[in-house]
């Protein structure tokens, strides 16, 4: 520290300190701190042939934040491969604080590339990551939509992917909505282009699916799309997300936290939409079905119809009641025969009787001009007299004379 900022008093509103006195108690502070080991992802390289300093951008690919970093020309001569924008760097700098600018960068002193062994163990290191938090579970994935109404295409400009995207899609069913947004692939730039993008679609009502396209490309090119940040926002997003990264063999990350993951961009133009002629194929087949089922249906119940009316009970319903009315006929002119015959039967017997009754009974004798004589008994019963002699002296005598009137006769007088 120098003498003047040694002796500098404490900074006041009534007495400030200069900007040369902040900027050199901010440089003797920075300048105190260790050389360190820093990872990222170089976006810019300045490096002239006349120049003995080279000047780079490191970016951190999982946020927005970058710094500047200043190495020996030769450094960057020396590297290989050539060093290149896009290339993830391990870079050994020293923090150095430039008085005049008042600016803060890293002085390197080794860059290292990181390897595609590296990349690859990095890679699988954070796929186990997110697999243990569960942003590759089955159970997160959401459903494609059978016909999206709007479809968001997240790609490169004027790329063959986003070609093969349109052109498959829209050959499938011609009046799909595709809106397309073009963005960095690869390089520094892609992750926060992608998210950028994503966000605008995932806000949009009209988008139902999203597809990131992209083409083939070695592992360096693919990297952006195993970023953790990229995957997280698209775990997070309330739409349903398409991955469509390189060619069959490649499987960034994406493609595990993505709902849907398609081989191709050209796989992915054929599954966010149905075909329209298999599907106005199969709506004919379903139309044929349904009519051949319901024309087997009327023609069954026809045919039970046809069953049922024929039934006796159906084809002369006044039949059974007509024969039931016969019937009854019948039996009732039996039961009034046989009434009349089981009357004349008892009126003959009533008959048989009567005269029977009336041949042993008196009234028929008395008819005759007879008379019957009957007297009381000693024992005071009445009895009927069949001999004088069996009158006794001083009786009283009653007579039934054939008209029934009753005579009394007097003591010992015979009338």
């Amino acid at each position: 520290m120098s003498t003047e900022s040694a002796q500098a008093p404490a900074s006041t509103a009534e007495a400030p300190w200069p900007v040369r006195t902040v900027a050199r108690k901010i440089g003797d502070w920075i300048h105190r701190l260790g050389a360190v080991w820093v990872e990222g992802q170089v976006t810019q390289v300045n490096s002239r042939p006349n120049t003995q300093t080279a000047f780079l951008t490191l970016r951190d690919p999982s946020a927005d934040v970058s710094m500047s970093v200043t190495c020996p020309n030769w450094l960057i001569r020396e590297m290989e491969p050539p060093l290149r924008e896009g290339a993830s760097v391990v870079v050994h700098a020293k923090p150095s604080y430039f008085f005049g600018r008042g600016t803060i960068s890293l002085r390197a002193d080794q860059i290292r590339a990181v390897g595609i062994g590296e990349l690859l163990a990095r890679i699988e290191r954070l796929k186990k990551l997110l697999t243990a938090e569960g942003l590759f579970s089955a159970q997160r994935k959401r459903p494609i939509p059978f016909l999206p109404k709007g479809v968001g295409l997240i790609t490169g400009r004027a790329s063959a992917a986003e070609r093969d995207v349109l052109a498959n899609a829209q050959g499938r069913w011609p009046h799909v909505r595709i809106k397309v947004l073009n963005t960095a692939v690869q390089g520094s730039q892609a992750v926060p282009q992608v998210m950028r993008a994503l966000r605008i679609f995932d806000a949009d009502p009209e988008i139902d699916v999203i597809v990131i396209a992209r083409g083939g490309g070695s592992v360096e090119d693919l990297l952006p799309f195993s970023d953790e940040a990229l995957c997280r926002a698209v775990s997070a997003a309330g739409t349903p997300v398409v991955s469509a990264i390189g060619h069959e063999p490649d499987t960034p990350l994406l493609d595990y936290v993505a709902d849907l993951r398609c081989s191709t961009p050209t796989d992915a133009g054929k599954r966010i939409v149905p075909d329209l002629r298999e599907e106005t194929e199969r709506v004919r087949q379903m139309r044929d079905r349904g009519r051949r089922a319901l024309h087997g249906w009327v023609d069954t119940q026809a045919r039970l119809l046809n069953q049922i009316r024929s039934r006796p009970s159906l084809a002369d319903p006044l039949g059974p009641v007509q024969r039931r009315q016969d019937d009854v006929d019948v039996h009732r002119e039996r039961a009034r025969r046989a009434m009349l015959t089981l009357l004349a039967k008892d009126q003959a017997e009533i008959a048989s009787a009567r005269a029977r009754l009336t041949a042993l009974g008196p009234a028929a004798t008395l008819a005759r001009g007879y008379a019957v004589v009957q007297f009381v008994d000693a024992e005071g019963n009445l009895q009927v007299l069949r001999s004088v002699s069996e009158v006794e002296a001083g009786a009283q005598l009653r007579v039934r004379v054939g008209d029934g009137a009753i005579k009394a006769v007097a003591e010992g007088e015979q009338e």
